[in-house]
This record gives structure tokens, sequence and C-alpha cells, in this order.
């Protein structure tokens, strides 16, 4: 593998520049946590996610993740940990107490923030008070509830297991737990949904007052039943106007958008995204996890554990699968396309922060992508335009080398 700190430059636009510096100060450190395993597989969904046998191997899972998460320590010594992400999967599968000894076992071994911000993804089938007063007592303070739709045609079509008297129970039971702080994650563009079909689901979610609303469209994913056998999803103009009518009436509610598909209450954007968006650093522990982790030295280095849960817990194999330290030429797309989702974009001076690389290396892909209109003239920010914001992967093309 290259390291990538022995790149002596980078060829942008045909002009070298600056070698990558040693990084003045490292992002924040977030954890992500992947627990994978469902009460069903859903017909849309491409992440690491497995059907749930009758019981769960709570404490060898919890072993094992403790022991992956020994083996990144000596990666992140001396810093705190700023949030910390449950999911899935269905995190809410497994018992407090199982959750209880890991966040115990995490905090031994890396110092949390003051105010850490700690997020558990949950699922209306999966909601029982008891467990989750049991969940705030541990620390976790935010809840991440997975409606997608309230209405039940829509969740037949979409193979959720819950319906939508379950879904708004959900909600009141987050905040009888203690939970004030809490997002519902809803789509849109569903199987022959229409735009009042898609008003009526955001509305619903509006009355529940979350913090927080993820609101995103459907896509068939490759290796999803849905690509396979894909169903019958609205026509683009329904699409559109869906889209301009859903963020109208978010905004009309207080909710504003920070990001492609993420809309909060005034204070409450979700900081663990935030960080991962502004390219912060994350270890990732569990069974197909991903983490990013920055060094003084400036090397940036991705890595990826073992996918398949009977392999992550096999102890004759190792919990990492693999890993990539950052090029330099691969340095600007990686960089902006997480900070490009934000409506804000970043600030210019992040990009040298957590890359080590001068912003002028930026500058003709920048030109280009602002004479496009898809990128903001602003010399002090990074931020893509509403036009930008529609085309963000024409707008990232143009920072490839």
């Amino acid at each position: 593998m290259t390291d990538s700190s022995s790149a002596s430059s980078l060829i942008i636009g045909g002009a070298a520049s600056s070698p990558r510096a040693p990084l003045p100060t490292l992002p924040p450190l977030a954890l992500y946590i992947h627990i994978p395993w469902c009460v069903r597989k859903c017909p849309y969904c491409d992440f690491n996610s497995h059907t749930a046998s009758p019981v769960l191997p709570e404490q060898e899972y919890v072993d094992a993740m403790l022991a992956d998460l020994d083996q990144d320590l000596h990666a992140v010594y001396g810093r705190e940990l700023s949030s910390i992400f449950f999911g899935g999967g269905t995190p809410s599968l497994f018992s407090a107490e199982a959750l209880g000894r890991l966040l115990e076992g995490v905090k031994q071994r890396i110092p949390f923030a003051d105010d850490i911000e700690i997020t558990l993804e949950a699922n209306p089938g999966t909601f029982e008070q008891e467990k989750f007063v049991a969940y705030r007592k541990l620390g976790i303070n935010r809840l991440s509830i997975g409606i997608q739709s309230f209405q039940q045609e829509k969740l037949k079509a979409l193979g959720r297991i819950h319906n939508g008297d379950e879904a708004i129970r959900a909600a009141g039971m987050a905040r009888q737990a203690g939970f004030d702080n809490f997002n519902l994650d809803l789509m849109h563009g569903l199987p022959d949904q229409s735009l009042d079909d898609a008003l009526s689901d955001l509305r619903q979610a509006i009355e529940l007052k979350p913090t927080h609303i993820s609101w995103y469209q459907l896509t068939l994913e490759p290796n999803t039943v849905f690509w396979n056998q894909p169903p019958v999803l609205p026509e683009d103009d329904t699409l559109w106007d869906i889209q301009e009518a859903g963020q109208a009436l978010l905004a009309e509610h207080g909710y504003a958008q920070y990001e492609v598909s993420a809309y909060a209450q005034p204070g409450r954007p979700a900081r663990h995204n935030l960080n991962y968006w502004s390219f912060g650093d994350f270890i990732g522990i569990g069974a197909g996890a991903h983490g990013k982790l920055s060094h003084p030295d400036g090397r940036i280095v991705r890595t990826w554990k073992t996918r398949l849960p009977k392999d992550y817990l096999n102890p004759a194999k190792s919990f990492q699968a693999g890993e990539k330290a950052l090029t330099n030429d691969e340095m600007p797309f990686e960089f902006l396309m997480n900070a490009l989702r934000l409506t804000a974009g970043v600030e210019s001076r992040l990009y040298p922060e957590r890359t080590g690389l001068p912003l002028e290396s930026l500058d003709e892909h920048r030109r280009e992508a602002e004479q496009s209109g898809l990128l903001q003239v602003e010399p002090s920010r990074l931020a893509a335009t509403e036009r930008g914001q529609l085309f963000l992967n024409d707008l990232l093309q143009k920072f490839l080398s």
C-alpha cells in the first residue's frame, strides 16, 4: 500500500502544488458502531444488514467490538470522542444491558467529551417503553427513528414491519422515555406515491415535533430486491413537485435544510453527521463498519471491517478487512463529496486544515465549477450553488484529477 505522505506533489490542471503538510490540528473524533441484524431485510436496503435469528449473540458481539476497538486505539491516543452513532441493521434489537456494557467498555478506552452526542437508530416495530427508558439512562441522548412512511400501503411496499399507528406511537414513547432530541427518517418518491401522499407523510412527521427530519428520495441500489425487481416509481415531474413542495413545507415549520436530505430545528443538526460531512475523523467498529483517521504527519487512512457477522465473530479471522491511505490526487474529491452536501458548504480554510494540501491546489477546478454555475463564487467558502446542489455529481466530477 502506498503511504500517502510520501507523495511529493499533486498535479492539478497541469501545475504542481506543494507537498502535503503535516496537519496543524486533528479533526474531531467520532465512533460509529454497526449492529448488523434486522427483523427482516427491506427490499430497498443496500446496507450491511442480515435477518436476525431468534437469539442474538449479544455478549459475543460486544466482546468482539471491544477487541476490535482495542486494535484501533494506537491511532487515537490522547483524543476524545465528540459523538457516537449506533447504526445498522436495527441497533434497538440489542438489550440495554448489552449496549450499556459496550458503552462502558468504550469509555474505559477513550474519554467522552462532556457534551457528547450519542445516537441510536431504532425502528418503530422494535419499540418497548421500558427498553427505551433504559437506553436513555445509559447516556444515549438522541434517537433516529426509521419511519419511512405513515401510510400502510407504502410501508407494505417497502417491506417495513411496522404500521402507521406504531410509527406515531414510537415518537411519543421516545419523548416519554426522556429523549428531547430525536430524528424521524422519512422517504419520498415511493412506489405509486402522489404529491398529496408525500406531503401527508411530511405533515404527520412535523406534527410529532421531532428536532430533526431526514427526508430523502428512494433510490434503487444494486444488490437489492428493488434493483432486480424494480417497482413503479413516480415520474420525474412528480418527483420535482414533491421536492419543491416538501422543502417549502419544512421551512414553513422551522426545519432548516442544512444538508441535501437533512432538516433541523435551530441548534439541532446531527453533530455526528456534521463531523462526517466536514471531513472529521471516525472509528468504525462492528461487522462491515468503515472508519477514517487522520494522523499528525498528514496521512489520512480509510479502513473497513470484515462484513459478515459470522466472520467478524470468528477468532481465526481479522476484524479489519482492508485499509487505504488516501493519495494527494484523491483528496479533493474525498473532501468535497462530503463538504458540498452541506447547503452552506464549509469555510475554505477547512480544506488545508483537514487535508494538509494548499487551498490553491483547487484553483483551476474551482474556477471551472464556478463558471459552470455549480459552485458559489465566494473565496472564504466552498459551497455549491442551488443548481450545484441539484447536480452534485456533476459538480464533484469537476474535482476528479
